[in-house]
């Protein structure tokens, strides 16, 4: 089961398991793109590619309306079943490919150029089988896009989670066309990523501010390191073109300075400068000797590897604590991506006294970097399928940016803990396994609970400062078992809620495992009342005839569960009758039982 830090230090005693490593502040680099004055900067480049209309991957868009049956007929039933037709797989794809040479810019310069490269062929071929169509009126086989012509420009993360593409070729005749405005569009392009290619082109590996900013980090992280004796570091990339462009120009000058270096990318072969015979798992058991275990499984093997590149196929399940320095070469735009890759050194029994993150971001404002994020997003709209009742094909991309905003401001300064995301839920919050375990071992312990009568409750004391406010948890059951309140509730039929002593609701119903965490946290290992509170508690409900406080607490905790606003006695149900209130979905308030509730006592109240 995937736990995460934050999980582990709050439930698990870790005197006996090991400690997190100390994180320090993250380091923030912004180099220019080249130290060359001569070049187009950065924002003139976004400039010319949101401009770039992608024509070479919509063909569709230029078919004649006459003809357009025959390929709804060929490509695609519009949207039964939740599927795009032709036209928005094509409409999704130009957005992809413009979102993808946008990140691959972010990343290297190499990545981007390689790219542009593939792209100017592209339309290149495109336009010379135009011609020879125009000379020799040959119509057959106009065009087709298959998927080794996508896997070589998109980003995998993209293209595998996006329905832009269907297995099998689209071809599309000549005849059935508009050629001449394609050709125009196509020719536009053309010249835009034939500009941009060629601006890229001056800059070199000597002339890469990036690069050779990162280079002498490195260098200055091997001199100084912040563990005595660790030299190791970790680059993360999202691109195997960037991956293989920073192992082409770090890998051998650092041999000089006997570091070894090794390049992970999941598509390639994996290298290093140890030599041959180095498979993936073997470059990250050289690399990480002590948690990998490498004395048992390479004993008669000497060296290190001290620098290691890869690509997000490390970023989860991997054990890598010998290292204590992680690089993001590039920002990934899913803000969990970057939380995962630095789990693969913030790991519990490290060596390590301290960890370093080090992130570097392009060259401009993080407000501006923020703005145009959100820009490209809202391009990416333009395929809306909401009339199938279906999500937008980059509807997860387009959703992040409310949340994406945030956590980047704050990836600036700090360590985000994946908890603290509003998405990236992990398998313990999904299961709720360890409340599970709790119940079996309590069940095996103490047996049976069903023969315990409802209404049990107990009392504990507030700690505001650790998020336990003076107030009321109560736990009800739906009687209507066919009933869940707008199917948020993953406990139905039974419902948990938090409601302070003002009567504001802290925690609600749909937040399940905030609020058992919080329980579990403040009452797990009490096995007797406490008996301060208690006493106070009796005094105050003259040992439980009044409960008229706590009534109008249920009262509200109800009505805000069902969304009603009249007034209505609920006395009763701690008396376990009923109600005739009514409200859409429910007869009445007698619907819910109540089964427990935990007072939350004021410290300071008597």
């Amino acid at each position: 089961i995937a736990r995460s830090r934050k999980h582990i230090t709050t439930y698990y005693d870790t005197s006996e398991i090991g400690h997190f490593p100390q994180r320090r502040k993250p380091l923030s680099f912004r180099p220019p793109l080249t130290t060359r004055t001569d070049v187009m900067n950065i924002n003139d480049i976004y400039l010319h590619l949101g401009e770039i209309k992608q024509a070479v991957y919509a063909p569709m868009n230029y078919v004649l309306p006459s003809r357009l049956q025959k390929y709804e007929d060929l490509y695609g039933t519009s949207t039964k079943g939740g599927r795009l037709n032709q036209l928005d797989r094509e409409k999704a794809l130009q957005a992809l490919m413009t979102t993808n040479l946008l990140k691959r810019l972010e990343s290297s310069v190499e990545a981007f150029r390689i790219t542009l490269n593939h792209m100017e062929q592209r339309i290149a071929q495109t336009l010379d089988n135009i011609e020879k169509y125009e000379k020799e009126g040959n119509s057959t086989q106009a065009w087709e896009f298959d998927e080794e012509d996508a896997e070589a420009v998109i980003d995998n993360d993209d293209f595998e989670n996006s329905d832009a593409y269907t297995e099998g070729k689209v071809q599309i005749d000549f005849a059935d066309m508009d050629i001449l405005s394609w050709k125009k569009e196509l020719e536009t392009d053309y010249t835009l990523i034939q500009l941009l290619r060629e601006e890229m082109e001056k800059v070199t590996p000597e002339n890469d501010a990036k690069l050779q900013h990162l280079k002498s980090h490195i260098l200055d992280k091997i001199h100084n390191p912040i563990n005595v004796g660790n030299r190791k570091a970790l680059i993360f990339t999202a691109f195997a073109d960037t991956a293989n462009y920073l192992y082409q120009h770090l890998a051998q000058e650092l041999v000089s300075h006997n570091v070894h270096t090794g390049k992970v990318t999941g598509s390639d072969t994996a290298k290093t400068t140890l030599g041959k015979g180095f498979d993936f798992q073997k470059i990250l058991t050289f690399f990480s000797p002590g948690s990998k275990e490498k004395a048992l499984i390479f004993p008669d093997e000497q060296g290190e590897i001290d620098l290691l590149i890869a690509t997000d196929c490390i970023s989860e399940g991997q054990n890598l604590q010998d290292c204590d320095y992680l690089i993001n070469y590039d920002i990934h735009w899913n803000p969990v991506r970057i939380i995962q890759r630095f789990g693969r050194i913030d790991r519990i029994g490290s060596s390590n006294a301290s960890i370093q993150l080090v992130n570097y971001w392009p060259d401009i404002s993080l407000d501006e970097y923020i703005n145009l994020k959100e820009r490209v997003e809202n391009r990416m709209h333009i395929v809306d399928l909401t009339g199938t009742g279906d999500d937008n094909v980059l509807s997860a991309q387009a959703n992040d940016v409310s949340y994406r905003k945030e956590q980047l401001r704050r990836l600036q300064e700090e360590v985000i803990e994946l908890e603290d995301l509003k998405t990236g839920v992990n398998i313990t919050d999904l299961g709720l396994n360890d409340f599970r375990m709790d119940l079996l071992n309590d069940l095996k312990n103490n047996g049976d609970l069903s023969c315990l009568p409802s209404g049990l409750h107990c009392v504990i004391p507030a700690k505001p400062d650790k998020g336990l406010k003076p107030g009321v948890i109560f736990t009800l059951r739906n009687r209507n078992s066919g009933i869940n309140i707008n199917q948020h509730n993953r406990l139905h039929p039974y419902y948990l809620i938090y409601i302070g002593d003002d009567g504001e609701v802290i925690i609600d119903h749909t937040q399940v495992k905030t609020l058992l965490d919080l329980v579990r946290s403040h009452c797990k290992g009490f096995t007797q009342p406490i008996e301060s509170v208690c006493q106070y508690f009796n005094q105050a409900t003259k040992d439980g005839r009044d409960m008229s406080q706590y009534s109008q607490l249920l009262e509200q905790a109800i009505l805000t569960m069902i969304e009603i606003k009249t007034e209505k006695e609920v006395d009763a149900l701690f008396a376990d009758t009923t109600l005739p209130a009514k409200t859409e979905g429910f007869e009445g308030l007698h619907d819910f039982e109540l089964i427990t509730f935990i007072v939350v006592w004021p410290q300071n109240a008597q």
